[in-house]
């Protein structure tokens, strides 16, 4: 979770709001990634579905069936159905997400009975520290008001 927090460090410092992801196979991180929306002017540019391409690329495979994702925040709905469709093993964030996570939070993707595929879901690592990244991030962003 550390490394995923470098990353959503490099998104606060490009006024990005500061997701970080890493995916872990094999006990290596493999792929890293950060929010980029405003970047690349990219609504789905979320942190987990930049890592999930880069991961996908770097074995070159469509499935993750033995790798871990580490994510500062709870996933939403599309990276929890773009992680469920990865068959990726294990599902590790920092803060819940209590208007759009989709792990558990408003509504849970991740181990839906009706996919095919269930995901190892454990939230709350590093919580606080992922939190106040965000909160800090929001705090400055209303203050520019």
């Amino acid at each position: 979770m550390r490394e995923a927090l470098k990353e959503a460090g490099k998104a606060f410092t490009e006024d990005e709001v500061p997701v970080g992801a890493v995916i872990i196979n094999g006990g290596k991180v493999i792929a890293r990634g950060h929010n980029q929306i405003e970047r690349l002017k990219d609504p789905t540019a979320h942190a987990e579905m930049l890592c999930l391409t880069s991961a996908m690329n770097f074995l070159n495979t469509k499935w993750l069936n033995a790798a871990t994702l580490y994510v500062t925040i709870e996933p939403c709905s599309m990276c929890a159905g773009a992680l469920v469709l990865s068959r990726i093993k294990n599902i590790c964030f920092g803060a819940k997400d209590p208007k759009a996570g989709a792990c558990g939070s408003v509504i849970n993707i991740a181990n839906h009975k009706k996919l095919n595929h269930r995901i190892k879901v454990k939230g709350g690592i590093l919580s606080e520290e992922c939190a106040s990244l965000l909160k800090e991030f929001f705090k400055k962003k209303r203050a520019k008001k």
